[in-house]
């Protein structure tokens, strides 16, 4: 992973797959975010905003500090074992994020957070002191609950 100067924004599914429809499952595919309390670290861009918004009342999501993705990496990350690149060596793969000369899958998975989502559970959103929504800075502190 290149150390760029873009926010990061970390993305954690709340809620589980029953009753979803076909858009914000193939959303939910394309962010990696297949199972409940996985979480992706992106870029923070439009195309990214425009997907977490199609998914927001199944995710909380936050600007990441670099030391918290950093501890992310060290205690979740697990390693990309698969193919870099096919074996003629014509297309290279995109499953993976490098970090540290190594080679990890770009999601990971957390345990359910200690204390608890929120006062109003997973239904609500952050600012009804619920779990669902944008989180800001805060998310770091519900990364740490969750590691």
């Amino acid at each position: 992973m290149t150390e760029s100067k873009s926010k990061k924004l970390a993305v954690i599914r709340v809620r589980g797959k029953i009753n979803l429809n076909e858009s914000v499952k193939n959303t939910f595919k394309l962010l990696n975010l297949n199972n409940k309390n996985w979480c992706v670290v992106i870029d923070d861009n439009p195309s990214n905003r425009g997907m977490i918004i199609k998914v927001k009342d199944y995710v909380t999501w936050g600007e990441i500090d670099p030391e918290i993705h950093k501890e992310l990496f060290n205690k979740k990350g697990e390693l990309y074992l698969g193919n870099i690149e096919d074996s003629k060596g014509k297309i290279k793969y995109s499953k993976y994020i490098t970090f540290n000369s190594k080679n990890y899958k770009k999601y990971f998975r957390l345990s359910p957070p200690v204390g608890g989502f929120g006062k109003n559970g997973i239904k609500t959103t952050f600012n009804k002191s619920g779990a669902l929504g944008n989180r800001k800075e805060k998310i770091n502190d519900l990364i740490k609950k969750m590691m």
